[in-house]
C-alpha cells in the first residue's frame, strides 16, 4: 500500500508556488519558498551556488541512491530595449509564442522597484486600426509592455528606472473549478513540483522506511535547456523527472491519470528504469498512459548531456495548451504523486548500478526472440 497523499495539502501549495514569480534568471523568491516548505516538512537539503535545491530523504542505503527533479523556473520575458513612445520592447524567456503574451498582466522587475503592465500587440486598437488588428502577425517584434505609470517616452521610462534587461513575470491567472480542472499560466511545472513535495509529505507521514537514499531536486533553468546538469553528484543511479505531458492531436497524454514517456526530442528514455515506472502504475492501479514527445526536452536531457551515465524516465502530469494557456487536472497530479510515492518507497532498479563500472555478467537483457517475451 503506497502513502495516502494529501490533496489538501498538493492544491495548496501547488497555489503558493503559482503565486510566486519565477522566470528563468528571477527564481530566487520561489527557490526560498520550497526551501523553507522543506525544512517545515522535516526534510534536510543544501542549495548551488545560483540556488537550484538539492533535498534528500535517507533510506538503509545512502549509495548509490535515486533521485527526482522538476523545475522552479517559469516562462517569462526580459525588457529589449526602452520605447519612444514610453513602452517596453520585450525578449522572451524560454521557448514560447508571443500570442498567448498578446493581453497578459504582468510585473516587470527593475533594479530598484516593481511595477505593473500589460503586453500587448503594437496595434491594439480596433477604433484605430480596423482590420489591421487581425493581419498583425504574431511575433515578438509586434508586442509591447504599456506600462502602469505616467510614461510617454523613453526618457520617463529611464528617470522610473527601467533598463535593458529587466526581468518580466507573467500573471498566472489561477482558477481551479470545482470539478477539478486547473487554469493557469506556468503549471509547467510548478504542478510537477507540487507532486514532487505532496509525494514527500506522504511519505514522510507514512513513515515508511526508503530501501536508498532519494534526492529531490528542484532546478532553476530548465526552460532555457541547463536543468539538471549541475545539481547531480556521481552517486545518483537512476533518476525520475516530473515535467508536462502534452496533451494536443496526435498525442496520447491526458489530463487524466500519469503519462509516462517513452521518448522525447533528444531520444527513447530508459528501457528498464521507464517499465519500473509502467509497472508501479500497473501494480498500484494508478491510471496511466504511454507518449512519445516530438518538441520537448526536460531534466532528463541536461542531466545526460551533461556527462552523467544514469537511468532517466520521465513521468508526466497531462497538459493542454502547453507553455500557453494551460490546464490540467487535479487526478492527474494526484496521479504523479501517488506514483512518486511508490518509486521512492521501491527496490532500486538493479543492484549492479551500484557500481559505475561491472561485468557483462549482470548486466541486463532486453527481450529479442518471442520466448523471451514470455506466456502474455
Amino acid at each position: 500500500m503506497i502513502p495516502r497523499i494529501d490533496t489538501d495539502y498538493l492544491l495548496e501549495i501547488l497555489i503558493r508556488l503559482l503565486g510566486t514569480p519565477s522566470p528563468t534568471g528571477y527564481t530566487d523568491q520561489i527557490v526560498h519558498l520550497v526551501g523553507e516548505e522543506l525544512s517545515r516538512l522535516g526534510i534536510s537539503f543544501e542549495l548551488t551556488r545560483r540556488g537550484a535545491i538539492r533535498a534528500n530523504l535517507q533510506g538503509r542505503i545512502s549509495s548509490p541512491d535515486r533521485a527526482v527533479v522538476a523545475h522552479l523556473d517559469t516562462l517569462g520575458a526580459q525588457v529589449k530595449f526602452l520605447k519612444d513612445n514610453g513602452r517596453l520592447s520585450l525578449k522572451p524567456i524560454g521557448t514560447w509564442s508571443s500570442r498567448f503574451a498578446e493581453g497578459a498582466r504582468c510585473s516587470i522587475f527593475t533594479d530598484h522597484a516593481s511595477y505593473r503592465g500589460t503586453i500587448l500587440p503594437l496595434k491594439a486598437s480596433g477604433h484605430t486600426y480596423n482590420e489591421e488588428v487581425d493581419t498583425q502577425p504574431a511575433s515578438w517584434d509586434n508586442v509591447e509592455i504599456r506600462v502602469d505609470e505616467h510614461v510617454e517616452s523613453r526618457d520617463d521610462l529611464v528617470r522610473r528606472g527601467f533598463n535593458v534587461g529587466d526581468f518580466v513575470s507573467i500573471d498566472p491567472c489561477v482558477e481551479i473549478t470545482s470539478n477539478g480542472f486547473i487554469n493557469s499560466r506556468h503549471l509547467d511545472d510548478k504542478a510537477g513540483v507540487a507532486a514532487m513535495l505532496a509525494a514527500a509529505k506522504a511519505v514522510i507521514e507514512s513513515g515508511a522506511e526508503l530501501p536508498l537514499d532519494c534526492h529531490l531536486l528542484f532546478t532553476i533553468s530548465e526552460e532555457v535547456g541547463s536543468g539538471a546538469s549541475a545539481v547531480l553528484h556521481g552517486d545518483v543511479a537512476e533518476m525520475v523527472t516530473v515535467d508536462n505531458g502534452t496533451v494536443a492531436p496526435g498525442q496520447c497524454s491526458r489530463e487524466f491519470g500519469v503519462t509516462v514517456a517513452m521518448a522525447d526530442m533528444t531520444g527513447p528514455f530508459d528501457y528498464h528504469l521507464t517499465r519500473r515506472m509502467l509497472a508501479l502504475c500497473e501494480k498500484n492501479n494508478i491510471p496511466h498512459q504511454r507518449d512519445l514527445f516530438r518538441y520537448y526536452r526536460s531534466d532528463s536531457a541536461s542531466a545526460v548531456e551533461s556527462g552523467n551515465d544514469i537511468r532517466t524516465a520521465l513521468v508526466c502530469f497531462g497538459l493542454d495548451a502547453s507553455h500557453g494557456w494551460e490546464r490540467t487536472h487535479r487526478h492527474s497530479i494526484e496521479s504523479v504523486a501517488a506514483l512518486l510515492c511508490a518509486y521512492i518507497t521501491s527496490e532500486p532498479v538493479f543492484e549492479r548500478d551500484r557500481k559505475a563500472l561491472g561485468s557483462l555478467t549482470d548486466f541486463p537483457t532486453q527481450p529479442v526472440r518471442p520466448e523471451d517475451f514470455g506466456d502474455d
